[in-house]
Parts: structure tokens; sequence; C-alpha cells
């Protein structure tokens, strides 16, 4: 007998204002984002993290106090949404980019468990540039790309290591927001504080790609290898159980996009099978849920699974849309 795939279900939104679509997944997730910052170890308060908002990232706070009153201006709302010293977040993923001479494409696996991701592709144009992301925490974002061409993503960084910051997925909103080039990016990336170890690999539209590497405590290390997975240099690996393979897709990913017979293969080929691709029951329920492709020379986002099934989006045509996807890796 055929086992019975698990099936997830991944929606695409347009907001044309502030809020138009969030306040209804605001409303859905809530019971959910509550109980996850009810576990932060340093329970924030929305005057504090509006002040390091306004300390840190002071073109993000407009938007942010609109977010804020528009789902309803509570203490708790605003301490969610500030994302100052949130509960830990971590997830698994691989992520890559490879140039040639006429096409750029970052891709990345994003592996975390089922139950606590958005799975929402948002179109937004808050701030006079246009951003298509996968969000986390509502206005989160754990890969996009704006419509200069400016894409990336994220890999949890292993160590246990913490400090106080801002969730890693604020400031990459912030950059997609208010960025044009990775060497934007990087300045970003160098004077914000982050609460975690993070690898963030980008790249914009010329080509120029890094990854980089961000420990509390520690100088923000800038990689000029476009690859990342779940560990840092010299640094230990926390819940090694979950993401023990780090070393061993690293090198896949290391051994593959410097093989000269790979130059025309899509790098998102790479990502659709083991050990790239990643079972959920065989990782303690960090499997991949999606596989995303950015292209920034023709501003197009897809969404790829191992069955086959695409979802692409793109900046000239967005179509709101709600999909049902049934994964080998959601077993």
């Amino acid at each position: 007998m055929t086992k019975e795939l698990s099936t997830l279900g991944f929606s695409s939104r347009i907001e044309h204002y502030l809020g138009e679509k969030l306040v209804l997944s605001y409303a859905q997730a809530w019971p959910a984002y509550h109980h996850w910052l009810s576990r932060a170890p340093k329970p924030v308060s929305a005057a504090t993290g509006r002040s390091k908002i306004q300390q840190y990232m002071p073109k993000l706070l407009a938007t942010y106090d609109e977010l804020c009153h528009v789902l309803g201006a509570s203490e708790v709302t605003g301490a969610f949404l500030s994302l100052y010293n949130p509960p830990s977040f971590r997830a698994g993923c691989s992520q890559a980019c490879k140039t040639t001479n006429n096409n750029i494409e970052l891709v990345r696996n994003y592996d975390f468990p089922q139950q606590l991701s958005d799975r929402l592709l948002l179109h937004s144009n808050w701030n006079g540039t246009r951003v298509i992301a996968m969000t986390d925490c509502l206005w989160g974002v754990i890969d996009g790309m704006n419509e200069h061409g400016l894409a990336l993503s994220l890999a949890y960084g292993g160590s246990p290591k913490r400090g106080d910051g801002f969730a890693i997925t604020l400031v990459l909103r912030y950059i997609l927001e208010f960025c044009t080039n990775t060497d934007e990016a990087i300045t970003v990336l160098k004077r914000i504080p982050i609460n975690m170890p993070y690898n963030i690999t980008v790249v914009d539209r010329t080509g120029h790609a890094n990854t980089i590497a961000i420990c509390p405590g520690e100088t923000v290390k800038v990689h000029k290898i476009g690859f990342a997975t779940n560990h840092q240099q010299g640094g230990i690996i926390e819940d090694f159980d979950a993401v023990a393979d780090s070393y061993a897709r690293e090198q896949y990913l290391s051994t593959h996009l410097s093989d000269p017979r790979q130059t025309k293969t899509p790098v998102v080929n790479l990502f659709l099978n083991a050990p790239l691709l990643r079972k959920s029951s065989d990782w303690n329920g960090w499997g991949t849920l999606y596989t995303a492709r950015y292209l920034p020379l023709l501003g197009i986002v897809e969404l790829h699974w191992p069955n086959g099934q695409i979802l692409s989006q793109s900046f000239t045509q967005f179509i709101e849309s709600d999909i049902n996807v049934t994964s080998t890796a959601y077993l």
C-alpha cells in the first residue's frame, strides 16, 4: 500500500495597504503566537520594544506604529510585533546562491516544524519598495526579495549563544524595505543587534553574494561564499539531533556548486533531493516545508516541492491563492 502523504496549505496574499490581509492572519494565528511569546526568557514591554526599533531601525518605526494600531494597539500586540528579545527561533535550512552570465538564483530549503510556520507568501509595498517574502511572526521575513533585485534567506547558526537583540526576521524585513544591494544589507547586519546566531545569504541583481555569520557577543563575519547550512566556523551545534547533518549538507553544496558540470543545472534541482531535502520523521520534526527559488534579474519567486508542484509569483504578476501541498518530506 502507498502511504498517505501529509498535506499542508500555503497562501499568497497582496497587501495593498498595511494590515489589509494581516489582520485576518493575526486573528487566526494569535493563539499560537501568544503561546510562543510566553516562552520569552526576558519578557519585553511594548514601550521597550518600540524604543529599540526607534533606536536601531527608525525608518521602520512608522510601519510598526501603524501595524500596532491596525491590530488593536494592545500591550501584548506591541511587544509581540517589536520582536525584541523574543523566544528562540531555530530553523534547520540549507541555502545557496549561484550566478552565471545571464542568471542569478538564490535557493533555500526551509526546515522547520509544520505547526509553527506561517506558510504565507506576502507581496507588500509599505515604504515605497515592493517586497515579496515568506513571513514569520506576521511581518518578519525568513526569505524574500525586493523590487531592486536584493534577495536573502536565513539559516540557524547552530551556537547556543544568546544576547539582547531583535529576531533576525524583523531585521531581514528592514533590509528588504530599505536596502537596494548586498553592501547595504551587510551594513545593516553589522549594526543592529540580533538575539541569536544566524547565517544570512544575500545576493543582489549584480550577482554580488555573501554569507554573513552573526553570533551574539562576536564580531559579524562576512564570507565570500554564497551558501550556508546550520553551523559557523569554530562553533558548536546546539540541538544536535535536529541539525547533525549540517556539515554533510555544507560539503554537498560545496562539492556540487564548484563542479563545472553543474554550470547549466539549476541550483533548485539540488534542493529537491536528499541530503538537502529532509524528512520530518528523520529529523525530530524539522523537515523541509518548501524550497524557495529567487530570481533577482527576473523578479520571480518560486516555491518548489519534490512532487513537482511549483508556485510561481512575480512583481509583474502576483495572483492571490491558497494551495494544498503533499510532500514526502512531511512524513
